[in-house]
């Protein structure tokens, strides 16, 4: 049974189901907007999926739960590739691998002996959002800052005010990052005069930043 309030889903035929035993006063539903439709469609179909492999992985042994979802994973990408460009090759490996890092060719980490393996990365995603809520058993904010920093060639940073205590977490890590040729460009704002003339002061002396 549908509960009161607000919702942004996208109707499927079991909700149809539902919103039919509704009166019309009772429901406002509208057509999904067409210059939004492919980032709407995309997320519901994410979730449809994600259910799918997971219902795909409670069906097999643990040997044999990724090579099943992988399997599921290339059939959704034949049918794909039937309505979109058929030159593409889409289909996952059968290693079932995940692509981490890349060095360029001429990247000094080589020539010290290091590999793409041995990048520093942060623990949170990089290709997805994350929400930092301070809780102790979670990665601290500044900290997946400093491997953000330790990994990036160019960054830009968008806030409200600049203030010491926290930018002399990882001024060292910029420094360095500065140093290395990386680009840095912050937009700030000295609004109530929140912003420290310090902190300011302290980007300023770094080589390739722009302050805003």
């Amino acid at each position: 049974m549908l509960q009161a309030g607000l919702y942004e889903q996208v109707v499927n035929k079991k909700l149809s189901e539902e919103l039919g035993k509704i009166s019309e006063a009772r429901k406002y539903v509208k057509p999904i907007d067409k210059a939004e439709a492919s980032k709407i469609l995309a997320q519901y179909l994410a979730e449809a999926v994600e259910k799918a492999l997971n219902v795909v992985a409670e069906k097999n042994k643990d040997e044999e739960k990724l090579k099943a979802q992988i399997e599921l994973s290339n059939q959704i990408i034949a049918l794909l590739k039937n309505s979109a460009d058929k030159s593409s090759s889409l289909e996952i490996e059968s290693k079932a691998e995940q692509l981490l890092a890349v060095l360029k060719e001429n990247d000094p980490k080589l020539a010290a002996g290091k590999k793409a393996k041995d990048l520093i990365r942060p623990e949170t995603s990089v290709a997805q959002s994350s929400l930092f809520t301070g809780a102790l058993h979670e990665p601290q904010m500044f900290s997946e800052l400093k491997k953000e920093i330790a990994s990036a060639d160019k960054i830009d940073i968008l806030v409200s005010f600049i203030k010491w205590s926290g930018l002399r977490l990882f001024i060292d890590e910029l420094k360095e990052f500065c140093d290395h040729g990386g680009e840095l460009r912050i937009i700030t704002t000295s609004y109530m005069g929140a912003t420290d003339v310090k902190a300011i002061e302290e980007l300023q002396t770094l080589t390739n930043a722009k302050i805003f």
